[in-house]
C-alpha cells in the first residue's frame, strides 16, 4: 500500500466515523423532542405514536371521574375539542375554565391520553404556547381571564407525572 493509499483510507475511516457520530447525535435529539400542538394543530396533523404536548382550557362542564383516579375531560382552543383521559392524581388547581398543558399520544380512537398535566398557579398566568393557540382560534385573551402573563410578572406551575 502506498503512502498516499494509505492517507486516503484513514481519511475516509474519520469521515465515517464522523458521520456515525453526527447520525447517532440526531437521532438521539430527534427521540427527546417533545412537540406542541393545540386541538386544532392536532386535528389538521395527527402526529402518529409521538408523544406530544396539547395545551388549551378544560371546557366546562366536560370534567368526568371514574371510580378509580382516571378522569376525562375535553380540552378546548376555542375551535376544536379534544377528549383527554388522564389516569393519576390532578394537580391541585386543576379544574374546568383554566388552562391546562397535557403531554401524552393520541389513541386510535381520537381520545388523547396523558402521563402528565401541568396546571397554573396563578388565575392570570397562561402558557405562552398555550396563549398564542388560543390567540390564533380567535380566544380574546381577557386580562384575568387566561391572559397570557406579562413579561415581568411571575407565575408557577404544578406538574405531576404518572409512573410508567
Amino acid at each position: 500500500m502506498t503512502r498516499k493509499r494509505r492517507r486516503l483510507m484513514i481519511l475516509v475511516l474519520a469521515l465515517l466515523c464522523l458521520g456515525t457520530a453526527t447520525a447517532l447525535t440526531l437521532s438521539a435529539f430527534r427521540d427527546n423532542i417533545v412537540f406542541f400542538y393545540s386541538p386544532s394543530d392536532l386535528a389538521a396533523r395527527p402526529p402518529g405514536a409521538r408523544t406530544v404536548r396539547i395545551g388549551g382550557l378544560v371546557e366546562a362542564g366536560s370534567l368526568k371521574h371514574d371510580a378509580g383516579m382516571t378522569v376525562t375531560f375535553q380540552v378546548t382552543d376555542t375551535a376544536r375539542s379534544l377528549p383527554v383521559t388522564y389516569t393519576g392524581i390532578l394537580p391541585d388547581l386543576f379544574r374546568e375554565g383554566q388552562g391546562v398543558v397535557a403531554e401524552g399520544k393520541l389513541g386510535a380512537d381520537g381520545t388523547f391520553v396523558a402521563t402528565e398535566l401541568l396546571a397554573k398557579h396563578d388565575e392570570k398566568y397562561m402558557p405562552p404556547d398555550v396563549a398564542d393557540a388560543l390567540k390564533r382560534a380567535g380566544h380574546p385573551g381577557k386580562p384575568g381571564e387566561n391572559a397570557p402573563v406579562a413579561a415581568g410578572e411571575e407565575h408557577q406551575t404544578s406538574t405531576l407525572r404518572t409512573n410508567p
